[in-house]
Formats: structure tokens, sequence, C-alpha cells
């Protein structure tokens, strides 16, 4: 009874002090005083700049408010509220630069702006070619932006995308994130941006957002079109689809791709999924010429047959692979005609990719690399393999092939 009593006095004799402990700790813990709530904060999902008459930026936003308010008031609606989804708006002030801009939006909006959640930058058409650098300094430096969000250029003024109103998506934003995360097109981050920029060659591309409209269709949607040139921070020029193409062929950016070719000594077209596919840069410099080997390897599944070959026969196979290669190699040289001879800028990074393999003689020349990079000699070696042509041979529904 006496060892029990004397254990129990131990145990409280080591319990008061933790006790005591744990009450003073419990003084020293700071509460939520700088928590925010959701319902408390202006949510950016997109922002457009512009350039106006003045030179000022012209900053549009859409913000996403999760409740509704009357700072809605007044607004341009860019979607309706949808219970749970909350609803859109567009806001637009003038600046100065990009911070003076930022700052006159946080007065106008009685919520605390948040620009962590901003998946989408758009650059107007005339901001773009006025220069990149200013903004970017800015959306690189706050410390609230994502360096993951999606950029792209405006054919026109960036507010204008941000006033339409997508008809499947909840937003603009929403939208043009899923266009670019399909990967059928460019899709290039902020970081992506900024990285292009201060690379050896400064040269970069961009998306380009078009407006379309749809005949018999009251609601005009974004929709990407095309890639613009940056040079030294500002668009020098745009190309098409299919120099977009060999762009993303030379910079290893297809990811996934559909392409029809009608072979030689056939009749009808035949058609691949690309499912993988892999550019290498090799770089070499001999006797004072600068070479680059393109090396383009890929897989191919053959998704349609209208033509009358039979695709169960291998030398049928060799002639739709040799098609299709025809067909990379002739979007690669529309993009490297247009990229050494038209805009003489090096949106491929092929100076990169020579500065690593010859550290010493680039350092030498990179001063005169404007006029090395239109002369380098481009060697294509393209072997692009059918994999799987489908359980089909013929196209049996062809009236001749029954």
């Amino acid at each position: 009874m006496r060892r029990k009593r004397t254990s129990m006095l131990a145990n409280g004799r080591r319990t008061a002090p933790a006790l005591l402990s744990l009450f003073v700790c419990a003084l020293l813990l700071s509460g939520c005083w700088n928590s925010r709530e959701v319902n408390d904060l202006a949510i950016i999902t997109a922002a457009g700049l512009d350039l106006n008459e003045d030179g000022h930026i012209e900053l549009s936003v859409e913000i996403y408010l999760t409740s509704s308010s009357s700072d809605s008031a007044g607004s341009q609606m860019s979607g309706a509220p949808d219970g749970n989804k909350g609803t859109s708006v567009i806001r637009t002030v003038t600046g100065i630069n990009m911070a003076d801009a930022a700052s006159r939006l946080q007065k106008m909006i009685s919520r605390r702006v948040f620009w962590g959640q901003a998946d989408v930058f758009l650059f107007g058409e005339r901001m773009a070619r006025a220069g990149l650098e200013a903004p970017m300094d800015f959306l690189m430096r706050h410390i609230a932006s994502r360096e993951r969000a999606h950029v792209f250029v405006c054919d026109g003024p960036a507010k204008n995308v941000l006033l339409l109103s997508p008809s499947i998506e909840r937003s603009v934003a929403d939208a043009l994130v899923r266009m670019a995360e399909q990967q059928t097109g460019l899709n290039i981050t902020m970081m992506d941006l900024a990285q292009m920029m201060v690379s050896k060659s400064k040269a970069a591309v961009l998306p380009i957002v078009v407006i379309r409209e749809e005949q018999g269709e009251k609601q005009s949607f974004p929709y990407i079109q095309g890639v613009s040139v940056i040079k030294n921070g500002k668009m020098i020029g745009r190309v098409n689809e299919d120099v977009t193409r060999g762009i993303m062929w030379l910079r290893n950016e297809i990811k996934q791709a559909t392409v029809t070719v009608s072979p030689e000594q056939s009749d009808g077209y035949v058609s691949l999924h690309l499912h993988r596919s892999q550019t290498r840069l090799i770089p070499k410099i001999e006797g004072g010429r600068w070479i680059m080997t393109v090396r383009i390897t890929g897989q191919d599944d053959i998704v349609e047959n209208t033509s009358d070959l039979d695709l169960s026969v291998p030398d049928h196979i060799g002639k739709v692979e040799k098609e299709l290669e025809k067909v990379v190699n002739t979007r690669v040289k529309m993009a490297l005609g247009q990229a050494q001879k038209e805009f003489k800028a090096d949106i491929f990074q092929f100076a990169d990719t020579f500065y690593r393999k010859y550290p010493k003689i680039w350092e030498a020349n990179a001063d005169r690399w404007d006029e090395i990079f239109p002369e380098v000699e481009v060697r294509l070696e393209t072997d692009l393999r059918i994999a799987r042509p489908g359980l089909i041979g013929k196209n049996f529904f062809r009236q001749e092939q029954r």
C-alpha cells in the first residue's frame, strides 16, 4: 500500500511541471490574426495587359468571386452566377506601369486582391510589339505570381479576349488553360518565357489568341492560332499553323499530333496519330562552319485509311512513312526559313546548344550571333515509324476493295 502511495506521489510530481509548461506555451501561442477567408478575397484568374495611346498600361483582370458581392455592381460580366461556381467579373484600370496599375486596381476593389490563382496572362499585340521586359519584371518579381501560369499574345487588345463568354467553360481563363494543356499547340508558361528572354539567343515564341466567330452562333470564343515571334523582348512577327508545327518539332515540343498524308501513286488519304516523338539538336563547328543536325524520331498509329493501300503490306507501310517524313521535313524547313531569313531570330535555342558544347568559341562569337544564326547549316535526319497500323489493312468500305 505504501509503495502504491509513493508511486502516485511521484507521478504527481512529474505531471505538475508538464501541465505548467503546457499552460505557459498556450499563453505564448499566437492566434490567426492575419488570416483571410476565401470570401474576403478578390481572386484573379486571368489578366490582360494592353498599351494605350498615351503609352500607359491598361490592366484588365478577370476576378472570380466566391459569392455575390455588391462590389460587382457596374462591372462587365464575364459569366453568370451559378451556385458554388461564383461570379467572374472584369475590371480595368490604367497606370504608368504594371505596379501602378496593380495598386490602382486594389483601390477600386473592396476585397483583397489575390494573384496566387492567376493561371493566364494575356499581352495585347500593341503591348507585345512595344516590349515585354517591363511588365515581365513585375510579374516575375511579385511574390504571388505563378511561374506556371500560361502566357499568350492576343490578336488585338487583350481586354477584348477577357470580355468573351465561353459557352462550355466557366470563364476565359478556364478555356485557355484547357486548350494549352491539351498540348496540341505551343504551351508557354511564365517561367518558360522568362528563360527564353534571358537565354543566349534572347528570342522567344508565344501562342496567339484570336477571337473566333461562328456563323449562326451568338457568342464568340477564344481560339489559339499561330505563334508570335519575340526578339529582344519585342514581338517582331507571327507565323501560321503549319510553321508553328515546324517550330514545335524543332523545339521538341510535339507531344501528340494527327497528320494526314496522301502517299505517292495512291488514291486517298491516310491519317496518323503521333504518340511518341523526340527531337535532338547536335551542334558541330567545323572549318568555321556552324552546323546543327536535327534528329527527329517518332512512332505513329494509323487511325484512318481512305486510300487504296493495303496497310498490312510492308511496302505500303513504307510509302506512308516516307510521305509522313516528307510532310514533317517540309514544315521544319518552313520554320527554319522564316526564323533564319525573315526574322533572324533564334527561336529554337540553337545558341544555347552551341554554347553548351563549345563555350569558348561561343563566347568569342557571342556579339556576332545575329550574323551567324542565319548562316547556320541545318541537316535534317527524320525517322518516323508506324507502330500500329490498326486491326485491318485495307479500307473494305471502298467499292473497288470489296
